[in-house]
């Protein structure tokens, strides 16, 4: 059976995509847990200025620039990794250029773009991971996306793209299972992220885009991704919308391309224009270092179904409180009794009680950061 993977204050973590969104809050995060850090895009001051950010605040963190779609890129990475920290224990797999438009107006090369950097650079980068970790243990995150499951119009090459991560991913995981390899290889499909992936993007519509709601924090991501440096986990969808958006896309896949066709372009454009310099990074670095975007909207902080899927037993035991409650609910009410105020489905102080459960899995006295 494969070992245990090492604590992140003892771990040498890799993650490319690391100048902007979800590379930089995990990034930040690694660093800030106690881990040796290399990061890697292709903006240099953006990973300097992180760099020296985090040795400020007394972390450890190096900088390589090169584009993760460059032929030895992977060897480069890790030949950098070995003489500032030593071999890595853990890969991340993160960068990623996107598109917005109609496939009929995406040219070959700017299709071709987007599967060299988001598909075939982790293609090369997860299995010269693989190569190295076989010997001493370790774990590969990929980070896919909800569209992984379900394709989002005018979003298509990008969809595609990830579909491709998730397949490459789960095939990646079972020869090594079956070779019985110590290396952990983990799919993290985030739901609509609240970063600069809309202002980085090509925009091929008549407005600038932005990400469709329900829109979450990167630092959701960045949890996840640090919970299975530590913690063997095949995949891990962030954000509950997420995984509302593919069980509808597998059990009405007809309803929700209509529902797609008709509300597609209105929640996917607005007008608000990209930060100056960060507009269309497809095939040259941008200006970088934002792990947020400049869009306006409601964000989420929590996401329950995240929580659950890190603290399965104590999300089962709490369902199961309340199971045991709405039946002993069911049980006075058979009996003539009046039900008790407190367990009605909105309290009397205006509160939803859904949201008094989701505050309850997030509380971090109540359960373990770590599952043992």
């Amino acid at each position: 059976m494969p070992g245990r993977l090492k604590p992140l204050a003892e771990q040498i973590i890799v993650i490319t995509g690391a100048s902007s969104g979800i590379g930089l809050a995990t990034a930040r995060r690694a660093a800030d847990a106690g881990a040796r850090v290399v990061l890697v895009a292709r903006n240099a001051q953006a990973l300097d200025e992180t760099v020296e950010q985090i040795k400020l605040k007394g972390g450890r963190a190096a900088s390589l620039a090169l584009d993760i779609a460059d032929e030895d890129a992977a060897e480069r990475i890790a030949g950098f990794c070995a003489e500032r920290f030593g071999p890595f224990d853990t890969w991340v797999n993160d960068a990623a250029v996107a598109i917005y438009g109609k496939l009929e107006e995406t040219s070959m090369d700017e299709h071709r773009r987007v599967f060299d950097v988001g598909y075939f650079g982790l293609v090369a980068a997860s299995l010269h991971a693989a190569r190295e970790l076989k010997e001493r243990g370790g774990a590969i995150i990929n980070i896919g996306s909800v569209l992984s499951e379900r394709t989002m119009i005018y979003q298509s090459v990008y969809s595609a793209m990830k579909h491709a991560v998730k397949g490459f991913t789960d095939g990646l995981r079972m020869e090594l299972e079956a070779d019985g390899a110590p290396v952990s290889v983990t799919l993290i499909k985030p739901n609509g992220m609240d970063t600069p992936y809309p202002e980085h993007a090509r925009n091929k519509l008549d407005e600038p885009a932005k990400i469709p709601p329900i829109v979450y924090d990167p630092e959701l991501v960045a949890r996840a991704i640090l919970f299975a440096a530590e913690n063997r986990k095949r995949e891990m969808t962030v954000g509950g919308a997420g995984l509302m958006i593919s069980k509808a896309g597998n059990l009405a896949p007809g309803l929700t391309d209509r529902v797609m066709e008709l509300l597609g372009l209105p929640i996917q454009t607005t007008e608000k224009p990209a930060r100056k310099g960060e507009a269309d990074n497809l095939f040259r670095p941008r200006r970088d270092g934002h792990v947020h975007s400049n869009r306006d909207g409601y964000v989420r902080r929590q996401s329950l179904a995240l929580e659950a899927q890190m603290r399965p037993w104590a999300a089962a035991a709490i369902l199961g409180g309340v199971a045991a409650a709405i039946y002993a609910l069911a049980r006075r009410r058979g009996n003539g009794e009046t039900p008790e105020p407190a367990l009605t489905a909105h309290q009397t102080d205006g509160s939803d009680s859904s949201a008094q459960f989701e505050a309850m899995i997030a509380d971090e006295n109540m359960v373990p950061e770590r599952l043992p």
